[in-house]
């Protein structure tokens, strides 16, 4: 139980996800993957009636990038609806996106032993 003026922590406990959502389908998995990285627009201040779920999303986000995944790992929310919150702070401009960066290229034997050997020549 909380005392007046406390907010009760952000969790799917309390709350039906369609609750949280106003009853709106959720995004596909393609808009907004789990390992997008997502954080707070420049100068960006927390919408009016915002609700308590985006107010700890708005928290979490200021610190730097998170991936959706985490986002909805922190508030204890399933993914689909942390994805319909992270979409709509997006479309609202408050949200930076940053896709997965590519993965990383296999590189020929004789390059790594030329590294190597110019490694150990270095340390010597």
């Amino acid at each position: 139980m909380t005392t007046p003026g406390e907010e009760a922590p952000v969790t799917s406990d309390f709350v039906r996800s369609y609750v949280i959502t106003g009853g709106r389908s959720l995004p596909s998995a393609d808009e907004l993957a789990l390992h997008t990285l997502v954080t707070l627009a420049p100068e960006r201040t927390l919408p009016l009636g915002a609700g308590p779920e985006v107010r700890a999303i708005w928290e979490l986000c200021a610190g730097g990038y998170l991936s959706v995944a985490e986002v909805a790992g922190h508030l204890g929310l399933p993914v689909g609806v942390a994805r319909l919150l992270l979409t709509d702070l997006s479309e609202q401009g408050h949200l930076l996106r940053r896709a997965e960066p590519p993965r990383a290229q296999n590189v020929d034997r004789a390059t790594l032993e030329k590294v190597l050997h110019g490694l150990q020549s270095l340390i010597g």
